[in-house]
């Protein structure tokens, strides 16, 4: 095991990065104002942890139609740029790299979130979740299936937020397509019925993503855009595995090569999947032979299981989800062997700077 490959520079594309350790996507709902703007304790916490070789921000809403979740910070108006602004500027004065992961949600909303109107999703399928709204959590409902033109305004926000992502400085933006959201929901059939040039093949299904792509490419140099994917999610987020998910996958994965991206971002299944013979067991390892660009594997690593599936050459980074919840200075634990700060999951989704910009660095212990 050689403990270089964590903390060795990674050059290919558009990345320049000084370790192989990324800062995963992830949503602190810490945006709790009115205008959903990312404040100046928003530019703290990613501040802190900028040694991270990329930092992915929490998923930010590329309208006002993609809302799934209370005080997550958007990125459709002036305001919200502005307010990108502050934490872009304050990451890099810190030397680090920060990309924005464009996100709409779909079905996995609710009323309350859009004045009473129904959430947008490819079809009436209700997720059978929860979602996270100012009185609380609620269940999801049966949505309002996207008409054409719904899906072509969304096409438009995703390329806007975008271009809104470079004016607000990021160094790069991710598209979410993964864990059940707007653009899983096309993917998977059990959330998908639709009979038009959407629905019913594997290259239907998959068509706003490239849709999407396409569009970003005519404003934004392509090299400065990631995709994340889930393909083995099953039985949950209101997705399930079944005997079109591997060939959709194969289908979407194939063809991302003809596009110069960042990166490739996959996640290893959340749950057990072994005896499904219609999932991807190990996620990484399956699309190495099919994605000829950069990988980052993403799912429950600590530092030796990273290093592993690097040396195996499965991936060429790794990205961390709570580790860097507890630790800014994660990367400096890692390559000194530190011991991590405990994660309190209580303060996961709640304001203010307990549980998001209190947790020690090293040399304050």
């Amino acid at each position: 095991m050689k403990e270089e490959s964590l903390f060795n520079n990674y050059e290919e594309n558009n990345l320049q990065l000084n370790n192989r350790i990324v800062m995963a996507p992830m949503t602190r709902a810490r945006a709790d104002n009115k205008e959903n703007v990312a404040t100046e304790l928003i530019a703290e916490y990613y501040a802190q942890r900028a040694t991270a070789g990329l930092i992915i921000t929490e998923g930010t809403f590329v309208s006002e139609e993609g809302i799934g979740v209370i005080n997550v910070p958007g990125i459709y108006t002036k305001q919200q740029i502005d307010g990108w602004k502050i934490v872009t500027t304050a990451v890099h004065e810190k030397g680090g790299k920060i990309f924005a992961q464009l996100w709409h949600t779909g079905a996995m909303s609710h009323p309350d979130l859009h004045e009473g109107r129904l959430p947008l999703a490819p079809s009436n399928y209700n997720p059978e979740q929860q979602a996270f709204t100012a009185e609380g959590f609620k269940p999801t409902v049966a949505p309002r299936p996207m008409t054409i033109e719904d899906i072509k305004r969304t096409i438009e926000d995703f390329k806007q937020a975008a271009i809104n992502a470079i004016e607000a400085g990021f160094d790069g933006v991710e598209i979410h397509a993964a864990n059940g959201y707007l653009l899983q929901q096309f993917f998977s059939k059990n959330s998908n019925d639709r009979t038009d040039e959407y629905g019913q093949t594997v290259e239907n299904r998959a068509r706003i993503l490239f849709e999407i792509l396409d569009e970003i490419k005519k404003v934004v140099d392509i090299k400065k855009v990631g995709v994340r994917l889930n393909p083995s999610l099953d039985g949950m987020m209101g997705i399930f595995v079944d005997d079109e998910t591997i060939p959709v996958y194969d289908y979407i994965v194939t063809k991302l090569n003809e596009y110069d991206l960042a990166y490739l971002h996959l996640i290893e299944p959340f749950t057990d999947v072994t005896n499904n013979p219609n999932a991807i067991q190990e996620v990484a390892k399956y699309f190495r032979k099919l994605y000829k660009g950069t990988i980052i594997i993403n799912k429950a690593f600590n530092k030796e299981t990273a290093i592993e599936v690097i040396d195996a050459g499965d991936a060429d980074l790794v990205s961390f989800g709570v580790p860097f919840i507890g630790n800014p200075d994660l990367v400096e634990r890692y390559r000194t062997n530190q011991p991590l700060n405990k994660v309190d999951d209580k303060t996961f989704y709640t304001p203010g700077e307990k549980g998001y910009t209190d947790y020690p660095f090293l040399n304050e212990e």
